[in-house]
Protein backbone atom coordinates (compact mmCIF):
# COMPACT_ATOMS: atom_id res chain seq x y z
CA UNK A 1 0.00 0.00 0.00
CA UNK A 2 1.22 3.52 -0.74
CA UNK A 3 1.96 5.88 2.16
CA UNK A 4 -0.96 8.14 1.30
CA UNK A 5 -4.22 6.95 -0.24
CA UNK A 6 -4.71 7.82 -3.88
CA UNK A 7 -7.55 10.27 -4.36
CA UNK A 8 -9.55 11.45 -7.35
CA UNK A 9 -11.10 14.87 -6.97
CA UNK A 10 -11.98 17.88 -9.09
CA UNK A 11 -11.41 20.48 -6.38
CA UNK A 12 -8.27 21.80 -4.74
CA UNK A 13 -7.76 20.87 -1.10
CA UNK A 14 -7.79 23.63 1.46
CA UNK A 15 -5.23 23.73 4.31
CA UNK A 16 -8.00 22.87 6.78
CA UNK A 17 -8.84 19.77 4.72
CA UNK A 18 -5.25 18.60 5.19
CA UNK A 19 -5.61 19.13 8.94
CA UNK A 20 -8.77 17.00 8.89
CA UNK A 21 -6.91 14.18 7.11
CA UNK A 22 -4.13 14.36 9.71
CA UNK A 23 -6.69 14.04 12.50
CA UNK A 24 -8.34 10.98 10.98
CA UNK A 25 -7.75 7.65 12.72
CA UNK A 26 -5.64 5.10 10.86
CA UNK A 27 -7.34 1.95 12.12
CA UNK A 28 -10.64 0.70 13.54
CA UNK A 29 -9.00 0.49 16.98
CA UNK A 30 -8.21 4.23 16.85
CA UNK A 31 -11.73 5.11 15.70
CA UNK A 32 -13.85 6.75 18.40
CA UNK A 33 -17.57 5.99 18.68
CA UNK A 34 -19.88 3.92 16.41
CA UNK A 35 -18.96 0.82 18.44
CA UNK A 36 -21.41 -1.61 16.85
CA UNK A 37 -20.45 -0.59 13.32
CA UNK A 38 -16.75 -0.91 14.22
CA UNK A 39 -17.29 -4.44 15.52
CA UNK A 40 -19.15 -5.45 12.38
CA UNK A 41 -16.48 -3.91 10.15
CA UNK A 42 -13.69 -5.66 12.09
CA UNK A 43 -15.39 -9.01 11.43
CA UNK A 44 -15.79 -8.06 7.75
CA UNK A 45 -12.07 -7.17 7.49
CA UNK A 46 -10.83 -10.23 9.40
CA UNK A 47 -12.97 -12.57 7.29
CA UNK A 48 -11.75 -11.02 4.02
CA UNK A 49 -8.13 -11.28 5.19
CA UNK A 50 -8.54 -14.95 6.12
CA UNK A 51 -10.02 -15.75 2.72
CA UNK A 52 -7.46 -13.47 1.02
CA UNK A 53 -10.29 -11.77 -0.83
CA UNK A 54 -11.36 -8.20 -1.46
CA UNK A 55 -13.84 -6.70 1.00
CA UNK A 56 -17.50 -7.01 0.17
CA UNK A 57 -19.09 -3.79 -1.12
CA UNK A 58 -20.03 -1.48 1.77
CA UNK A 59 -22.60 1.33 1.99
CA UNK A 60 -22.58 3.98 4.74
CA UNK A 61 -25.53 6.32 5.19
CA UNK A 62 -26.56 8.98 7.67
CA UNK A 63 -26.28 12.74 8.28
CA UNK A 64 -23.15 14.53 7.00
CA UNK A 65 -20.00 14.78 9.14
CA UNK A 66 -20.35 11.51 11.05
CA UNK A 67 -17.32 9.71 9.57
CA UNK A 68 -18.40 7.96 6.36
CA UNK A 69 -15.32 9.12 4.44
CA UNK A 70 -13.09 8.43 7.45
CA UNK A 71 -14.36 4.85 7.71
CA UNK A 72 -13.62 4.28 4.02
CA UNK A 73 -9.98 5.36 4.55
CA UNK A 74 -9.75 3.26 7.71
CA UNK A 75 -10.94 0.17 5.82
CA UNK A 76 -8.33 0.78 3.13
CA UNK A 77 -5.64 0.99 5.83
CA UNK A 78 -6.92 -2.16 7.54
CA UNK A 79 -6.85 -4.09 4.26
CA UNK A 80 -3.51 -2.62 3.18
CA UNK A 81 -4.83 -1.46 -0.20
CA UNK A 82 -5.12 1.78 -2.16
CA UNK A 83 -8.28 3.87 -2.06
CA UNK A 84 -9.51 6.02 -4.93
CA UNK A 85 -11.95 8.74 -3.94
CA UNK A 86 -14.57 10.30 -6.16
CA UNK A 87 -18.16 11.56 -5.90
CA UNK A 88 -21.42 10.84 -7.68
CA UNK A 89 -21.74 14.26 -9.38
CA UNK A 90 -18.12 14.05 -10.66
CA UNK A 91 -18.79 10.90 -12.71
CA UNK A 92 -20.86 12.42 -15.50
CA UNK A 93 -20.38 9.88 -18.31
CA UNK A 94 -20.02 6.13 -18.60
CA UNK A 95 -16.49 6.66 -19.93
CA UNK A 96 -15.50 8.51 -16.73
CA UNK A 97 -16.41 5.49 -14.61
CA UNK A 98 -14.83 3.06 -17.08
CA UNK A 99 -11.54 4.97 -16.85
CA UNK A 100 -11.57 4.75 -13.05
CA UNK A 101 -12.51 1.05 -12.97
CA UNK A 102 -9.83 -0.03 -15.46
CA UNK A 103 -7.16 1.60 -13.29
CA UNK A 104 -8.09 -0.36 -10.17
CA UNK A 105 -5.89 -3.18 -8.92
CA UNK A 106 -6.94 -6.33 -7.09
CA UNK A 107 -8.33 -5.49 -3.64
CA UNK A 108 -8.41 -1.72 -4.23
CA UNK A 109 -11.24 0.37 -2.81
CA UNK A 110 -13.29 2.80 -4.87
CA UNK A 111 -15.00 5.27 -2.54
CA UNK A 112 -17.98 7.07 -4.07
CA UNK A 113 -19.29 9.94 -1.97
CA UNK A 114 -22.86 11.12 -2.63
CA UNK A 115 -23.45 7.82 -4.40
CA UNK A 116 -27.17 8.62 -4.69
CA UNK A 117 -26.28 11.30 -7.27
CA UNK A 118 -24.87 8.88 -9.84
CA UNK A 119 -26.61 9.14 -13.22
CA UNK A 120 -28.71 6.19 -14.41
CA UNK A 121 -26.44 5.56 -17.40
CA UNK A 122 -23.39 5.46 -15.11
CA UNK A 123 -25.18 3.09 -12.73
CA UNK A 124 -25.78 0.66 -15.61
CA UNK A 125 -22.00 0.38 -16.02
CA UNK A 126 -21.49 -0.02 -12.27
CA UNK A 127 -23.94 -2.93 -11.87
CA UNK A 128 -21.90 -5.61 -13.72
CA UNK A 129 -18.68 -4.14 -12.33
CA UNK A 130 -19.86 -4.66 -8.74
CA UNK A 131 -21.59 -7.99 -9.32
CA UNK A 132 -19.50 -9.79 -11.95
CA UNK A 133 -16.30 -7.71 -11.88
CA UNK A 134 -16.77 -7.04 -15.57
CA UNK A 135 -17.00 -3.93 -17.71
CA UNK A 136 -19.31 -3.93 -20.73
CA UNK A 137 -18.15 -1.58 -23.48
CA UNK A 138 -20.10 -0.86 -26.67
CA UNK A 139 -17.89 -0.25 -29.72
CA UNK A 140 -19.30 1.48 -32.79
CA UNK A 141 -22.79 2.79 -33.51
CA UNK A 142 -25.91 1.57 -35.24
CA UNK A 143 -26.09 -1.91 -36.83
CA UNK A 144 -22.33 -2.38 -36.64
CA UNK A 145 -22.19 -1.74 -32.86
CA UNK A 146 -20.91 -4.62 -30.76
CA UNK A 147 -20.40 -5.19 -27.06
CA UNK A 148 -17.12 -6.26 -25.47
CA UNK A 149 -16.85 -7.50 -21.89
CA UNK A 150 -13.60 -6.69 -20.06
CA UNK A 151 -12.70 -8.56 -16.88
CA UNK A 152 -11.87 -6.41 -13.86
CA UNK A 153 -9.84 -7.37 -10.80
CA UNK A 154 -11.85 -8.05 -7.64
CA UNK A 155 -12.23 -4.65 -5.98
CA UNK A 156 -14.48 -3.02 -3.38
CA UNK A 157 -16.96 -0.19 -3.81
CA UNK A 158 -17.65 1.83 -0.66
CA UNK A 159 -20.57 4.19 -1.10
CA UNK A 160 -21.61 7.05 1.17
CA UNK A 161 -24.90 8.89 1.10
CA UNK A 162 -26.96 11.24 3.23
CA UNK A 163 -30.11 10.32 1.27
CA UNK A 164 -30.56 6.55 1.22
CA UNK A 165 -34.12 6.87 -0.12
CA UNK A 166 -32.81 8.49 -3.33
CA UNK A 167 -30.67 5.48 -4.21
CA UNK A 168 -32.17 3.14 -6.79
CA UNK A 169 -33.10 -0.30 -5.37
CA UNK A 170 -30.84 -2.20 -7.86
CA UNK A 171 -27.79 -0.20 -6.77
CA UNK A 172 -28.63 -0.49 -3.08
CA UNK A 173 -29.05 -4.26 -3.42
CA UNK A 174 -25.50 -4.66 -4.74
CA UNK A 175 -23.94 -3.56 -1.46
CA UNK A 176 -23.32 -6.57 0.76
CA UNK A 177 -22.95 -4.56 3.98
CA UNK A 178 -25.11 -1.53 4.78
CA UNK A 179 -24.55 0.57 7.92
CA UNK A 180 -26.29 3.65 9.30
CA UNK A 181 -24.13 6.14 11.21
CA UNK A 182 -25.83 7.96 14.09
CA UNK A 183 -24.94 11.07 16.06
CA UNK A 184 -22.19 10.60 18.66
CA UNK A 185 -22.69 10.76 22.43
CA UNK A 186 -21.09 13.37 24.67
CA UNK A 187 -18.32 11.05 25.92
CA UNK A 188 -17.25 10.14 22.37
CA UNK A 189 -17.32 13.80 21.30
CA UNK A 190 -15.06 14.74 24.22
CA UNK A 191 -12.60 12.00 23.21
CA UNK A 192 -12.56 13.33 19.64
CA UNK A 193 -11.86 16.92 20.77
CA UNK A 194 -9.23 15.72 23.26
CA UNK A 195 -7.51 13.67 20.55
CA UNK A 196 -7.48 16.71 18.24
CA UNK A 197 -5.90 18.88 20.93
CA UNK A 198 -3.10 16.32 21.44
CA UNK A 199 -2.53 15.87 17.70
CA UNK A 200 -2.34 19.63 17.09
CA UNK A 201 -0.35 20.35 20.25
CA UNK A 202 -2.97 22.65 21.77
CA UNK A 203 -3.35 22.92 25.56
CA UNK A 204 -6.99 22.39 26.52
CA UNK A 205 -8.45 22.09 29.99
CA UNK A 206 -11.06 19.31 30.52
CA UNK A 207 -13.84 21.88 31.00
CA UNK A 208 -12.91 23.58 27.70
CA UNK A 209 -12.98 20.24 25.89
CA UNK A 210 -16.40 19.46 27.41
CA UNK A 211 -17.81 22.83 26.31
CA UNK A 212 -16.70 22.36 22.69
CA UNK A 213 -17.98 18.77 22.60
CA UNK A 214 -21.33 19.80 24.11
CA UNK A 215 -21.95 22.34 21.33
CA UNK A 216 -20.75 20.13 18.45
CA UNK A 217 -24.23 18.63 17.81
CA UNK A 218 -22.95 15.05 18.05
CA UNK A 219 -20.96 15.46 14.81
CA UNK A 220 -17.16 14.97 14.65
CA UNK A 221 -16.75 17.27 11.65
CA UNK A 222 -18.48 20.09 13.53
CA UNK A 223 -16.43 19.36 16.66
CA UNK A 224 -13.14 19.68 14.76
CA UNK A 225 -14.30 22.88 13.05
CA UNK A 226 -15.33 24.45 16.35
CA UNK A 227 -12.11 23.28 18.00
CA UNK A 228 -10.02 25.06 15.34
CA UNK A 229 -11.99 28.28 15.79
CA UNK A 230 -11.70 28.14 19.59
CA UNK A 231 -7.97 27.47 19.22
CA UNK A 232 -7.68 30.64 17.09
CA UNK A 233 -9.63 32.62 19.71
CA UNK A 234 -7.43 31.26 22.50
CA UNK A 235 -4.26 32.30 20.67
CA UNK A 236 -5.52 35.81 19.86
CA UNK A 237 -7.63 36.72 22.91
CA UNK A 238 -5.99 34.48 25.53
CA UNK A 239 -2.74 32.73 26.34
CA UNK A 240 -3.31 29.82 23.94
CA UNK A 241 -4.90 27.54 26.54
CA UNK A 242 -8.51 26.52 25.90
CA UNK A 243 -10.41 27.03 29.15
CA UNK A 244 -14.13 26.68 29.80
CA UNK A 245 -14.66 30.47 29.95
CA UNK A 246 -12.62 31.06 26.81
CA UNK A 247 -14.41 28.29 24.87
CA UNK A 248 -17.75 29.73 26.00
CA UNK A 249 -16.79 33.21 24.74
CA UNK A 250 -15.49 31.90 21.43
CA UNK A 251 -18.56 29.77 20.72
CA UNK A 252 -20.92 32.59 21.69
CA UNK A 253 -19.07 34.79 19.21
CA UNK A 254 -19.69 32.09 16.56
CA UNK A 255 -23.43 32.17 17.40
CA UNK A 256 -23.36 28.54 18.54
CA UNK A 257 -25.69 28.17 21.52
CA UNK A 258 -25.30 25.70 24.46
CA UNK A 259 -27.15 22.94 22.56
CA UNK A 260 -25.07 23.43 19.41
CA UNK A 261 -27.73 25.26 17.39
CA UNK A 262 -26.29 27.86 15.05
CA UNK A 263 -27.88 30.79 13.25
CA UNK A 264 -29.57 28.77 10.51
CA UNK A 265 -31.02 26.26 12.99
CA UNK A 266 -32.61 29.06 15.00
CA UNK A 267 -33.82 30.84 11.85
CA UNK A 268 -35.59 27.67 10.71
CA UNK A 269 -37.28 27.24 14.10
CA UNK A 270 -38.25 30.91 14.33
CA UNK A 271 -39.61 30.85 10.79
CA UNK A 272 -41.86 27.89 11.59
CA UNK A 273 -42.99 29.41 14.90
CA UNK A 274 -43.29 33.12 14.10
CA UNK A 275 -44.25 33.14 10.41
CA UNK A 276 -46.31 29.96 10.23
CA UNK A 277 -47.74 29.70 13.76
CA UNK A 278 -45.60 26.67 14.64
CA UNK A 279 -46.57 24.70 11.54
CA UNK A 280 -47.33 22.48 9.82
CA UNK A 281 -45.36 24.04 6.97
CA UNK A 282 -43.73 22.47 3.90
CA UNK A 283 -39.98 22.08 3.47
CA UNK A 284 -39.90 24.15 0.28
CA UNK A 285 -41.67 27.03 2.05
CA UNK A 286 -39.20 26.92 4.95
CA UNK A 287 -36.24 26.87 2.55
CA UNK A 288 -37.58 29.87 0.60
CA UNK A 289 -38.29 31.78 3.82
CA UNK A 290 -34.74 31.40 5.17
CA UNK A 291 -33.06 31.67 1.71
CA UNK A 292 -31.43 28.25 1.90
CA UNK A 293 -31.48 25.19 -0.33
CA UNK A 294 -34.00 22.46 0.52
CA UNK A 295 -31.17 19.90 0.58
CA UNK A 296 -29.32 21.95 3.21
CA UNK A 297 -32.40 22.07 5.43
CA UNK A 298 -33.11 18.35 4.97
CA UNK A 299 -29.55 17.02 5.29
CA UNK A 300 -27.88 19.41 7.74
CA UNK A 301 -30.54 21.18 9.83
CA UNK A 302 -33.44 18.75 10.19
CA UNK A 303 -31.66 15.62 11.47
CA UNK A 304 -30.29 17.37 14.56
CA UNK A 305 -33.52 19.26 15.29
CA UNK A 306 -35.40 15.96 15.06
CA UNK A 307 -32.82 14.34 17.33
CA UNK A 308 -33.36 17.07 19.94
CA UNK A 309 -37.14 16.73 19.66
CA UNK A 310 -37.51 20.33 18.46
CA UNK A 311 -39.18 19.37 15.19
CA UNK A 312 -41.81 16.90 14.06
CA UNK A 313 -42.42 15.61 10.55
CA UNK A 314 -46.09 15.20 9.74
CA UNK A 315 -47.98 14.43 6.53
CA UNK A 316 -48.89 18.14 6.30
CA UNK A 317 -45.36 19.43 6.91
CA UNK A 318 -42.90 20.36 9.69
CA UNK A 319 -44.17 21.29 13.16
CA UNK A 320 -42.21 22.96 15.97
CA UNK A 321 -42.57 21.19 19.33
CA UNK A 322 -42.97 22.66 22.80
CA UNK A 323 -39.25 22.00 23.43
CA UNK A 324 -38.39 24.31 20.52
CA UNK A 325 -40.57 27.09 21.96
CA UNK A 326 -38.94 26.67 25.38
CA UNK A 327 -35.41 26.71 23.95
CA UNK A 328 -36.08 29.96 22.09
CA UNK A 329 -37.77 31.46 25.16
CA UNK A 330 -41.14 31.73 23.43
CA UNK A 331 -44.56 30.89 24.80
CA UNK A 332 -46.50 28.23 22.94
CA UNK A 333 -50.11 29.28 22.16
CA UNK A 334 -52.67 27.49 24.33
CA UNK A 335 -54.51 26.01 21.37
CA UNK A 336 -51.26 24.63 19.98
CA UNK A 337 -50.48 22.86 23.24
CA UNK A 338 -53.84 21.08 23.24
CA UNK A 339 -53.41 20.03 19.62
CA UNK A 340 -49.98 18.48 20.37
CA UNK A 341 -51.38 16.67 23.41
Amino acid sequence: MSDSPERITNSKEKPEDRVDYALRPGSLAEMIGQEQIKENLQILVDAARKRKEALDHVLFYGPPGLGKTTLAHVLANEMGVNIKVTAGPVIERQGDLAAILTNLRAGDILFIDEVHRLGRAVEEVLYPAMEDYALDIVIGKGPSARSIRLKLPHFTVIGATTRLALMTPPLRARFGAVYRLDFYGQAAMEQIVRRASVKLGVDAEPEGVTEIARRARGTPRVALRLFRRVRDFAQVRGDGIITNALADQALDLLNVDPLGLDDIDRRVLRTIIEKYAGGPVGLSTIAASVSEEQDTIMDVVEPYLLQLGFLERTSQGRVATQLAYEHLGLAMPQGKQKKLL
